[in-house]
């Protein structure tokens, strides 16, 4: 008489392989569990865990800005809002960047004597950006200074350089380009292009339009007021949301290769032996 399965392992030990054999199946059939990837996007989002787990290939981006006049027709945060999206651009097209908030006072001593300007001077700006890096270097390994406010280069590049003498790998990025100084056409068209419910066109008037070289030594002596009781210096009644847009994807295309000549987001492999490199 044949015995049944039962009588040779019992019913417990029929139980036992039955699971067994079920859980085996289930392995063969779900994919490996993959390990997470590395943050991006805003740092302040992030638990500290997360924050922990960048990577040796991880950039933290501070954006450096200013709270101080742009005319009557730009928010007081517009050199802060240039530096804040430029950040934001670049960890959206590429991996390992974090942000960080923004810091939006700066050394803006020159817009002195029009309401709504908040400055640290340069002094206070070179020391806060010191130990912003240094704490920063614990959550990355490099560390980025995008700037917007043109009064903070001074103080930033004096940072930057006893930094990189303390062995951090820390780099700054000011956006450059032609046209008007202050609160004039380009800033005006950058705006209108960013959010154009903060642009008071209706207010916009034309400044000071000389070149800013020659406006150098009496925006030295006297700051902006001593130059155009408006606080403009160009001309923002031309400003159009079109210019915006292009000017936003020539400076992000420029920020975005600096930062790969600082660090390749995908370093070149080696020739193979006896090929060209």
């Amino acid at each position: 008489m044949l015995r049944t399965i039962s009588d040779t392992l019992g019913e417990d030990g029929l139980v036992a392989r039955s699971a067994a054999a079920a859980a085996k199946a289930t392995e063969a059939t779900e994919p490996a569990a993959q390990a997470p990837e590395a943050p991006t996007g805003p740092l302040g989002e992030l638990a500290s865990p997360q924050a922990g787990s960048l990577g040796d290939a991880a950039i933290l981006a501070i954006p450096l800005g200013a709270t101080e006049q742009h005319g009557p027709h730009l928010p007081l945060s517009t050199d802060t809002d240039i530096a804040e999206r430029l950040c934001r651009r670049l960890a959206a097209e590429r991996p390992g960047v974090l942000v960080a908030p923004a810091l939006p006072y700066g050394a803006s001593d020159e817009h002195a004597g029009f309401p709504g300007t908040l400055s640290i001077g340069q002094e206070a700006l070179e020391l806060v950006v010191l130990q912003l890096a240094r704490s920063a270097a614990a959550t990355a390994p490099r560390v980025l200074l995008v700037n917007g406010h043109g009064g903070n280069a001074e103080p930033l590049h004096r940072a930057v350089a006893r930094l990189r003498a303390e062995g951090l790998d820390v780099r700054a990025h000011s956006p450059r380009w032609d046209g008007d100084a202050h609160a004039g056409h380009v800033e005006t068209s950058l705006q209108l292009a960013l959010d154009p419910d903060r642009v008071r066109m209706e207010h916009a008037t034309a400044g000071n339009g000389r070149p800013l070289a020659e406006l150098m030594p009496l925006l030295r002596a006297g700051g902006v007021r001593a130059v155009d009781a408006t606080g403009v210096l160009g001309d923002p009644t031309t400003a159009a949301a079109e210019d915006g847009h292009a000017l936003w994807r020539t400076l992000e295309s420029a920020l975005a290769a600096a930062v790969e000549a600082w660090w390749p987001a995908r370093p070149a492999t080696a020739a193979p032996a006896g090929e060209p490199a």
